[in-house]
């Protein structure tokens, strides 16, 4: 028997778990992009208050931070996704 015979049936014994853990990278994921653009919203809102003059400035930053914290939960969710997928 073959390694690579014997590596595609180990690896399609593993399939559930690998579905579990897909779903739980998804979770993760969600989770993590949350927690962080909950930070940067306290974070601009505590600059905003410290400097008000500056808030326009800080508003953008922070705008621009949440799209690439979400932009990288998303890439993270749908590899999660192939993964159960595939």
């Amino acid at each position: 028997m073959s390694i690579l015979a014997i590596l595609l049936q180990a690896a399609s014994s593993l399939a559930p778990i690998a579905i579990m853990g897909a779903g739980l990278g998804a979770g993760i994921a969600a989770i993590a992009a949350g927690i962080g653009i909950g930070q940067i919203g306290r974070s601009a809102v505590e600059s905003i208050a410290r400097q008000p003059e500056a808030s326009g400035d800080i508003r953008s930053n922070m705008i621009v931070s949440a799209a690439l914290i979400e932009g990288v939960a998303f890439f993270a969710i749908v590899i999660c996704l192939l993964i159960v997928v595939l």
